[in-house]
């Protein structure tokens, strides 16, 4: 085995690395309270021009037609479009623009389609369940929950490389290859990651164990993760990518209360739906390496 990468080799990377966007800690830290949420998020929102841009196009295609023209302050934004849709709109533009800061560029688009496909089926399995689950963490936590793996492509390129052609060449799991060349899989690095971060317990936990998910049940976001990114995969969701199906916890399907039949059969098409425009760019290209 090669070098074992620690905790404290992810830490020092830290100033190496883009800083993890505020409007989505704001969100976090304010959901209990939708009046603190509404006035946080629309500051956030009306001083970074991408998101900004996003949610008024949004806007303005919800009330196309409504008298007074265009939309073009963020509280209208938010009242045509509702505070929900708006918190995931802002979480999905700033989560791209800072993965795309962080990732080599030549792994972004295939890393993106995965973790998007990823987070629709979260968002989905989040409002399906009868379990107390928050949307919105759920929405973080798939989209982060290969970080990991963006970090060692970014520092540890070659032996990465390596990982994935001995997964390929002995069908094992990526994070058997990764513990094999690094000591730790990419869901403990992500989980790292997201300590450092501020990132609540249950999202690290689910960022953690996706993988491995018995270690950590009954915490909801772990099943909600392990079983989102099955479903992203056997669904083929993302274009351009190849979904590996491999196991699925029945633990997590039985926590979630999922029973995969004709019951479920709802779940599959508010997917299907929810995915239809997803896959558009969630904001105007940014040059990579800039700062946000």
């Amino acid at each position: 085995m090669a070098d074992s990468v620690t905790l404290q080799r992810v830490l020092d990377t830290q100033h190496e690395l883009p800083a993890f966007p505020q409007v989505v800690l704001q969100i976090l830290e304010t959901l209990d309270d939708p009046d603190a949420c509404l006035t946080v998020l629309a500051h956030h929102i009306e001083r970074d021009p991408i998101v900004a841009a996003r949610v008024l196009s949004l806007a303005n295609r919800a009330g196309n037609g409504v008298r007074g023209g265009a939309v073009n302050d963020v509280f209208t934004a938010i009242s045509l479009v509702g505070l929900g849709k708006v918190r995931e709109v802002a979480t999905l533009v700033s989560m791209h623009s800072y993965l795309q800061d962080l990732a080599p560029p030549v792994r972004m688009q295939t890393f993106w389609g995965h973790s998007l496909a990823t987070a629709l089926c979260g968002v989905e399995l989040a409002r399906h369940t009868a379990v107390e689950v928050c949307v919105d963490a759920s929405l973080i936590a798939c989209l982060l929950h290969d970080v990991g793996q963006l970090w060692l492509h970014r520092f540890e390129s070659e032996k990465m490389a390596l990982a994935r052609q001995e997964a390929n060449a002995r069908r094992i799991e990526i994070d058997v290859a990764e513990r094999e060349q690094f000591g730790v899989d990419h869901c403990t690095i992500g989980g790292w990651l997201a300590q450092h971060w501020g990132l609540s317990d249950a999202i690290c936990q689910g960022i953690t164990h996706h993988h491995a998910p018995l270690a950590a049940l009954p915490e909801p976001l772990v099943a909600i993760v392990h079983v989102a990114e099955v479903l992203g995969n056997a669904l083929d969701l993302a274009p351009g990518t190849q979904g590996h199906v491999s196991w699925i916890s029945n633990e997590c399907c039985a926590l979630l209360g999922i029973e995969w039949g004709p019951e479920s059969q709802s779940l599959f098409g508010r997917i299907e739906a929810s995915s239809r425009h997803a896959f558009l760019p969630p904001a105007p290209s940014v040059q990579h390496g800039t700062a946000h």
